[in-house]
Order: C-alpha cells, then structure tokens, then sequence
C-alpha cells in the first residue's frame, strides 16, 4: 500500500515504565508483559529503567538479591528478546562482577540486548548516587555499588547509535558530551528517580542533553511505590534532538512509543553546527574520553 507519508519506516522504540519490588519473578513477568506488547506494537527496542530487576528494602537484600550477568535472571531476557525478535536496553541490572568474591559489592550495570538475545554492550554506572536531600532519604549508592571504570562507545542498533548511560548519570553534561562526539544519536537515561529530584530536575535536566547534544534522549523510569521505604517519580520519557518531548508515559506502569528520525537529527545538526563550533582551546577538550 502506497503512503503519502514515510513515517512508517521510522524506527519505533518502546519505554516502559515500571515499579520494581524486591519480588524478582513478579518484576520479570512485568517486564516480559510491556516487552511482548512493544513487539506487537511494531518497536525494534524497547528500554527498560533503571532496577528493572529488583529494588531491594535495604543494601544488605540488594547483594543479596543480585546476580552474575551469566545468571539464571539475565538468560530469561536474552530468551524474551529471541522469542519476541526486538532488542532490550536493560537499564540497570544489580550486577555481581567478577571481582564480587573479593569486594562483596556490586555494579550497576546497563546491559544492551540484540534481537539474538547477544550480549552487545554492558556499561557499569560511572557515577555513583550518594546524596542527601531535605525531604528525601538519603542516597548512598556507594554503600553497596563500585562505580564503573570506563564509558561505552556507542553501539549501532536498528533505531540509531545508542550512548549508554543510567540515572544519575544525566547531571554530569561532559558524559553526554563525550557519547556524542562518539557518534552516539540517541543517549538513554535509565532511572529511578525520587520524589523530590523528580519534579525540580528530570524533564529539565532530559530535555537540556538533548539540546546540547542534538541526541535524542530516551528515559525509561520507575515509578510509583516500590516498599514502605522507597518511591520513585515515573514520568519516562523520550526527547527529540530539538528538545521536544515526543512521548511520554501516564502515571503508573505502561510504555510509551516514540519513533526515531535520524533526518530530523541531522537536519538539526546541519542547521546549528554547535559541534563545529565547540571551543576546546578555551575550555579543554570536554568529553573525549573515550577509546
């Protein structure tokens, strides 16, 4: 069937938006629920938050609780992306590495799916979240997480190249900054944002990387209740390279659609070439620490 309109060979990408418990099965069948509905719903990649895993009550649970990438956990999903043909960005997995025996700690680690169900990307969160905020308990990722040692190139997917990072991550511009100059045209902000941060930074914060950037921004997040001691603000979203909020999810577990247009990210480009006019001789060569 002939279309005036080629805005069906756009890549679709799907955000899912849930409230991880520390009941790993339950959140499994969640997860597997909202990825087998992007699938049908035509998306090549869907994103999952932050914690899509598990979030634990206390640090002591969530080592408890946490799983080797070649666990029975992460072989469930890369058996859900075969069965359903799309590619997962699993947006933070509790990960024991292979130092665990030694540090009986854990890292943060954003695993990237293809649609075989290959491991293509894992990159471990580089900036850890230990903060104290009035009207929120405080954050102390450090407590039970070792911080990353490096970023990822971006990786070629079928909506675009994608730059990994996770939650936290999205307040420190030189990270996005150096995805970029790598080439990433999408950067993906898996969160679990609080109640307090979530109103006052997160659409701001999303839409000012996807400015500075000329990036889409895809932002997968947990919301809602998860325990009597946690709570996370929701409002996944994605960003266009103008800034532009394309989509967003409603309150409560769900997904989102969004398509990629990579002539649009260009045309973007093309039109204010802020990369051209980037000037390192003044402020040194702010993200380039990649390989």
């Amino acid at each position: 069937m002939a279309s005036s309109s080629s805005s069906w060979e756009l890549p679709l990408v799907a955000v899912c938006q849930v409230t991880s418990t520390p009941d790993k099965q339950q959140n499994f069948k969640t997860c597997a629920e909202l990825v087998r509905e992007a699938a049908r719903l035509g998306a090549c990649l869907a994103f999952l938050p932050e914690a899509f895993d598990f979030i634990a009550r206390d640090p002591a649970e969530t080592l408890r609780l946490s799983e080797p990438l070649g666990g029975n956990l992460l072989e469930d999903y890369i058996q859900l992306a075969r069965e359903c043909g799309l590619w997962l960005s699993l947006g933070g997995f509790h990960e024991r590495g292979q130092d665990w025996e030694q540090t009986q700690k854990i890292y943060n680690c954003h695993v990237l799916l293809n649609s075989k169900g290959s491991v293509v990307a894992t990159y471990r969160k580089t900036h850890l979240c230990d903060v104290e905020l009035p009207g929120q308990g405080p954050m102390r990722e450090s407590n039970s997480t070792i911080a990353g040692p490096s970023l990822e190139s971006p990786v070629s997917t079928p909506a675009g190249k994608i730059g990994l990072a996770i939650c936290y991550d999205m307040r420190f511009p030189e990270l996005s900054l150096a995805l970029a100059q790598a080439g990433a045209e999408i950067l993906t902000y898996p969160s679990a944002f609080g109640s307090v941060t979530g109103p006052a930074h997160w659409e701001v914060l999303l839409r000012a990387r996807a400015i500075e950037t000329q990036c889409y921004v895809v932002a997968a997040a947990q919301c809602g209740s998860h325990h009597e001691k946690r709570a996370s603000y929701g409002h996944s979203m994605v960003v266009d390279p103008w800034g532009t909020v394309v989509a967003r999810c409603s309150d409560g577990p769900g997904l989102c659609l969004a398509q990629i247009n990579l002539n649009y990210l260009r045309q973007v480009r093309q039109h204010m070439p802020v990369f051209q006019h980037r000037r390192p001789d003044l402020y040194g060569n702010l993200g380039h620490p990649l390989s």
